[in-house]
């Protein structure tokens, strides 16, 4: 494939997506994606468990950063789910052959070039397939330095794994672009910001700025509640875990925007914007230090380490609502 360049990227979805547009000429890296699609977001919702513990998120759901940006470019993107995995396996077969670059919905537990200590149960990983050589398919994952291999009946029971966020094999290409003459890319850029500070700011409880103020809420809580020592340690490492762990996260997910934020400064000539992104920056870094924060109180927990942490994040919220609040 003469078009095809493998990226390694901080993220799998939007390094995806930017492989795919750049392989037809469009030359957005994964910043731009993830800027326009408006992905950044904060969920916290307990009444949905992960493993027993509260979802919390810091990205827009799995699939929607390929499909918004896909109808905001007016790409036309050919998506496909199968009820049996043998359709699934023909169906990507007769892409590759007909010279297409493909992208899978995949489950990083049942990828064998995963190291075995990176491999859980997550249904949502993106990857891309630009060939394949008897019975192996050629990867690019995004989150590796260079391309892969994986065995048909890997790649089988990655597609297809039972549970939730489940792909039923999913898979999905690029069928026709637009035309880039076209594209106001700059009413793009402002649109999708506005779009994005009002995400971060809206009344709902439990996202966005209201959403982050929740959980500092619920840390300072766990001074004082009955829950067990081993209950508190835990859901201040899952707190960690889904800020560090899954995706890019808290801080990840703030670096990539205030990158985007950088190079729509530059493009639609926008100063604000540029003041943004540092600060998000300099967000992003505060992230980094509630995570340690939690990691301190989960090895040695006290009542008052429990409200350093909530105060802690209450300030991060107070940024970040300043900072969307510019945006709006």
């Amino acid at each position: 494939m003469n078009n095809f360049h493998h990226q390694h990227t901080a993220h799998c979805e939007t390094g995806v997506m930017s492989t795919l547009l750049k392989s037809q000429g469009i030359d957005f890296n994964e910043a731009m994606v993830f800027g326009l699609a408006s992905a950044l977001t904060f969920v916290y919702l307990p009444i949905i468990k992960i493993s027993g513990m509260p979802l919390i998120s810091y990205r827009m759901p799995p699939k929607s950063i390929i499909t918004k940006v896909a109808k905001l470019l007016k790409v036309r993107l050919k998506i496909q789910k199968f009820s049996s995995e043998i359709e699934g396996q023909k169906a990507l077969d007769e892409a590759l052959n007909q010279g297409k670059l493909v992208g899978l919905q995949t489950s990083v537990f049942w990828l064998p070039y995963f190291p075995p200590e990176m491999r859980f149960h997550f249904n949502a990983h993106n990857l891309l397939v630009y060939g394949k050589e008897q019975r192996d398919y050629l990867i690019s994952d995004p989150v590796f330095e260079t391309v892969q291999r994986c065995a048909e009946e890997d790649l089988q029971k990655a597609r297809f794994a039972k549970g939730a966020l489940a792909a039923k094999g999913l898979m999905y290409y690029l069928e026709k672009l637009p035309n880039q003459t076209a594209l106001d890319l700059s009413s793009m850029l402002r649109k999708a910001i506005r779009k994005q500070a009002k995400q971060m700011l809206t009344p709902l409880p439990f996202v966005g700025v209201k959403g982050i103020r929740l959980v500092a809420k619920s840390i300072e809580k766990l001074a004082f509640c009955k829950k067990s020592e081993k209950f508190k340690k835990l859901y201040l490492g899952h707190i960690v875990r889904m800020q560090e762990e899954i995706g890019t996260g808290g801080a990840g997910f703030r670096y990539i925007y205030a990158y985007f934020l950088e190079q729509a400064a530059e493009i639609c000539q926008e100063p604000k914007f540029k003041q943004a992104s540092e600060q998000l920056t300099q967000i992003g870094d505060l992230w980094r230090e509630f995570a340690s924060l939690c990691v301190k109180q989960c090895r040695k927990s006290s009542v008052d380490g429990y409200k350093e942490t909530a105060e802690f994040l209450r300030d991060i919220a107070e940024r970040e609502q300043g900072l969307w609040e510019i945006l709006v």
